[in-house]
């Protein structure tokens, strides 16, 4: 199956290093938007088309760059800080040369796919004491239609890729879906295939606030007011259920009331 490769990378050159002994793409684009660590030599030496950005433009912005260079009809969107085990990422491009968007699962097992937001069966993770496939997907045992993907490894025809640059980082994958979907362009999810996936490689804390701000924005663009306050009442549920569980439970829930009530303390200030 011949597909393109596009890498994002922000002082990533050691997860790189892993990722390109895993796998060799037909095409790899790297985009370099950190400051510069050899990431950018390395990808060259495998033979990489480089675009080096040191300005970080953001996320969706660096790959938009890259798919100006793709020449293959598929586009598999990877994280630097996964590794393609089983040879997986050719199978999954091969899945969305018909179409869609196609994500695996990620391993050690993720929370990298989700329902659409915005609805009533959002409430059902906070709510109820088992966890149904519809509210979780990732605990899918079967190929199914999902609400949206996180982008560590999303496969789709190239042209079907564009972001929303307005967002820098966060939600943009939401975005990218939820777009998508509006256009009648659905979110596959294969737990079949598998990559893995480390996570956290390119931010030294987790910026709930800013993650709160941009999922509000994208679900009213997108779906409309109605479906971010159901979000909102939901995201609400969910951390305020799960705030036992630890600080990091206890920041999404003061994330989450900060966008509901201005002047509420953030994560950094409670």
């Amino acid at each position: 199956m011949s597909y393109a490769a596009v890498v994002v990378l922000y002082r990533s050159r050691a997860d790189l290093q892993t990722l390109l002994a895993s796998f060799a793409p037909p095409e790899l684009i790297v985009v370099d938007v950190g400051p510069d660590d050899g990431g950018a030599d390395l990808a060259r030496r495998h033979g990489a088309k480089v675009i080096e950005r040191r300005d970080n433009p953001g996320f969706g912005a660096a790959n938009n760059l890259a798919l100006e260079h793709v020449t293959q009809p598929v586009t598999v969107l990877l994280n630097p800080d996964t590794e393609d085990l089983r040879g997986d990422v050719a199978r999954l491009a091969e899945r969305a040369l018909h179409g869609g968007l196609h994500a695996p699962r990620l391993t050690p097992v993720q929370r990298s796919v989700h329902p659409l937001p915005g609805t009533w069966g959002a409430f059902l993770p906070a709510l109820l004491p088992v966890h149904p496939v519809r509210a979780e997907p990732f605990r899918a045992q079967r190929p199914r239609t999902v609400g949206w993907a996180i982008a560590a490894c999303l496969a789709a025809r190239t042209e079907l890729i564009r972001f929303d640059e307005r967002i820098h980082l966060w939600a943009e994958d939401m975005d990218l879906c939820l777009r998508a979907r509006a256009e009648g362009v659905r979110t596959f999810f294969h737990p079949d295939l598998e990559v893995m996936h480390r996570g956290r490689h390119s931010v030294e804390s987790e910026p709930f606030d800013q993650l709160a701000s941009n999922r509000r924005e994208v679900i009213e663009r997108r779906l409309g007011p109605r479906a971010r306050c159901l979000d909102d009442a939901a995201q609400l549920a969910t951390f305020a259920t799960r705030a036992w569980k630890g600080p990091r439970e206890r920041e999404q829930l003061a994330a989450v009331l900060k966008q509901l009530r201005p002047g509420f303390p953030g994560p950094s200030e409670s």
